[in-house]
């Protein structure tokens, strides 16, 4: 099974929410950040990076002495990375994204790959046995998603076993014994986010009772209903603001699985890095009940 904790905005406690129900839930946990440009769940969970893999996209390298300057990769490239003018192939490597149709498509064979590294994917154990792997995006590269999709590739976890919620906590767990991944995704509404829900089976989204919350809480929940994937809401800082949240949870017939109150304690220790979990020990059984829930609504 894989959850995706995502947000419409940046700061709502999306990750705060990630971490903690990685170490709640427990076992057999891989734990993806992909917030590649900015991760920061590795401030939290404290793991070992031990593993390091250069990751970028594979770029085009036309042969001119092999290049009849046909135009055809150009045309074939919807994202118009190659322009070919005169006897000149000109490649743009800014607006390429390493889809390999030119060089698929060369009648010619004069065009060959080259990696360009845009970011490195770190891995480790963190001190509670969860498997923990980040993606880091190079500064001043353009594109987080072909960092997001070889991040996704880190390990492949099986989705066929049937989940029965009935059954008590710890047995649900063993019966997802090697299948719980959980990603944080990057905030916002643009392409990385769709491409870290691409494949999950939840999404869980946190937001808070805000004008800005819900503006971007709908751009949110229209990217998972355009996807088809449930989901479910998290609400931080709840007192704050007003009810419109709550309003347009109901009306959308999206469940309220959590409320996190506005309190000084855990901004306190989120600052010290510390997970809800660890501020408030008793967090501990209401994400349990969250995580029930989510197998729950599958």
């Amino acid at each position: 099974m894989r959850i995706v904790v995502a947000s419409g905005k940046g700061g709502t406690g999306k990750t705060t929410v990630a971490t903690s129900l990685a170490l709640v839930v427990g076992g057999a946990v891989l734990f993806l950040d992909c917030d590649v440009e900015a991760p920061n769940a590795a401030l939290f969970l404290n793991p070992a990076l031990e593993k390091h893999k250069d990751v970028g996209i594979q770029l085009p390298v036309v042969d001119e002495t092999l290049c009849t300057h046909c135009g055809k990769c150009a045309e074939v490239c919807e994202f118009h990375a190659i322009a070919v003018i005169g006897k000149k192939t000109l490649i743009f490597p800014e607006l390429c994204h390493g889809c390999g149709s030119c060089t698929l498509l060369c009648p010619e064979k004069a065009i060959c790959e080259r990696l360009e590294v845009m970011g490195v994917l770190e891995g480790g154990t963190t001190p509670t046995g969860l498997d923990f792997a980040q993606g880091v995006m190079n500064v001043g590269e353009p594109m987080a998603v072909p960092i997001i999709r070889e991040l996704k590739k880190w390990q492949r976890l099986g989705l066929d076993t049937a989940v029965e919620h009935r059954l008590p906590f710890d047995k649900l767990r063993a019966s997802l014994d090697q299948q719980l991944e959980i990603r944080d995704a990057p905030p916002g509404a643009s392409c990385p986010v769709v491409e870290t829900m691409r494949g999950v089976d939840f999404v869980l989204l946190v937001t808070e009772p805000t004008p800005f919350g819900l503006h971007d809480l709908k751009q949110v929940v229209g990217i998972t209903r355009e996807l088809g994937l449930p989901a479910g809401v998290v609400i931080n800082r709840d007192g704050i603001g007003d009810h419109a949240v709550e309003t347009y949870c109901v009306e959308a017939k999206i469940p309220i699985l959590m409320r996190i109150p506005f309190e000084r304690a855990i901004a306190e220790g989120v600052a010290q890095g510390k997970t809800l979990v660890d501020i408030h020990p008793e967090y501990g059984n209401r994400f349990r009940q969250m995580f029930m829930q989510i197998t729950s609504l599958l």
